[in-house]
């Protein structure tokens, strides 16, 4: 059933005249004071809106990106900036994925695109057709998404495979390339799936070094073997497989991949995040590793390596706690839902993003909503002028602004300003 679309509404302001109140354990909800919406017509004037009420507790919602805007269009389900260290960091990427039942089959298809300040308004910079992934079988969920440095091309990954995207002059003519992976065996597998025998294999989580020299893609489907592919570029700027990381320590889904230091031209060590436990590989040695302190059945959704590793689990949330070692956040209290006082711990966290210039400041999606903290993940707020949904992703701008993501739509808020902190109400005698 598609969702309703406020954001088709004209550009309006209003003051919300609503309470955050305490509640038992830790958890709060962040009441932002004013809501802004916008009609796709209207978004550079929004779009300053924002830029010019950076004092204030703002949600604004984001309409500007590419599709028909029917159920979940609006969802960026990757983000992604380039790797270069000298890049800008308000330049980001977007993958979006067009898949309402809506749509004919033949004008579904993937979007890649750019924005120019920290996700206020976007740019179709490639559209990628049916032909490159298959909707049928959770397409949009949980698709791999990088950029090469400066931007010349993009990484995507699907249930069709690996491809490089190369943005043409025209958004609609861009050239798609595979990358030759694994392919489904003859042997059938103990559950039955969708492919049959010399399909691609399901691709999922992806890295590439700074120096765009280095490609690695994961694979795996269902219960297939989960496999990690190390690539090189060559002179021709195509990518030539050197074969599987050996001695991989699961036999889960690969669920979330990063680098232990994103922005060092020879990273030394790989963060895997399975459907169970977190591993770290020594890519020198090429020797694994697993983090300590990560619970069972914790299927690691998202991971942030600023300040230490940060993980967002199926069960909670992780914070970094020494060399190797991480610690659940159990004491703070996660606002369940806006309008009743259930807490809990045990939030189902989708990713968890750091502020880089402030590495105190954190946000989780989740099932729930989207919490912020600025005390290093001790207390949790949660941000209630969102709509009641779940949410993906999310990213830290250089202002303190955070661009968020689910299923209702694309947001940009700005939780951390002083307005945006709760207070109570004094009743008068």
């Amino acid at each position: 059933m598609a969702l309703p679309l406020p954001y088709r509404a004209a550009l309006s302001r209003t003051l919300l005249l609503l309470m955050a109140l305490p509640i038992a354990g830790q958890g709060q909800a962040l009441t932002l004071n004013h809501v802004v919406t916008s009609s796709p017509s209207s978004s550079d004037r929004s779009e300053g809106d924002a830029a010019n009420n950076m004092d204030s507790c703002f949600v604004h919602r984001v309409t500007s990106l590419p599709g028909s805007h029917q159920f979940a269009s609006d969802f960026i389900e990757a983000i992604a900036s380039d790797p270069n260290p000298a890049a800008n960091p308000d330049l980001i990427w977007a993958l979006t994925a067009d898949l309402s039942n809506k749509l004919p089959p033949q004008d579904r298809a993937m979007y890649i695109s750019k924005s120019t300040n920290g996700g206020a308004t976007w740019t179709q910079v490639a559209r990628v057709d049916s032909r490159y992934f298959d909707a049928r079988i959770g397409e949009g969920l949980r698709n791999g998404f990088i950029i090469s440095p400066d931007a010349t091309y993009f990484i995507i990954t699907t249930q069709r495979g690996a491809f490089q995207v190369f943005p043409q002059s025209s958004p609609s003519e861009a050239l798609v390339k595979p990358i030759v992976g694994p392919r489904v065996p003859d042997t059938p597998p103990k559950t039955p799936i969708t492919k049959k025998a010399d399909d691609p294999l399901r691709a999922n989580v992806v890295e590439i070094t700074p120096d765009g020299q280095h490609l690695i893609i994961g694979y795996g489907y269902f219960d297939l073997e989960p496999q990690l592919l190390r690539y090189h570029k060559e002179n021709d700027g195509s990518w030539i497989e050197d074969g599987p990381i050996p001695h991989l320590p699961t036999e889960m889904d690969l669920l979330s991949l990063q680098f232990d230091d994103p922005k060092k031209l020879n990273p030394g060590f790989l963060y895997l995040g399975t459907g169970d436990q977190v591993y770290l590989l020594n890519l020198h040695s090429m020797k694994w590793s697993r983090i300590e302190g990560v619970g069972p059945d914790s299927a690691i959704h998202g991971m942030s390596v600023v300040g230490g590793l940060h993980l967002a689990a199926c069960w909670g949330v992780y914070n970094p706690s020494g060399p190797g070692t991480v610690r659940r956040v159990t004491n703070a209290r996660f606002l369940l839902h806006r309008t009743t006082d259930e807490t809990g711990s045990n939030v189902r966290a989708y990713s968890i993003e750091v502020d880089p210039s402030k590495p105190n400041r954190e946000v989780v999606t989740s099932l729930t909503g989207v919490y912020t903290s600025q005390d290093s993940g001790e207390t949790w707020r949660r941000l209630n002028d969102l709509p009641e949904e779940e949410f993906r992703s999310a990213h830290f701008n250089s202002d303190g602004t955070i661009l968020i993501s689910g299923i209702a739509g694309t947001f940009l808020v700005n939780p951390f300003v002083e307005s945006c902190t709760p207070h109570l109400k004094s009743r008068e005698r």
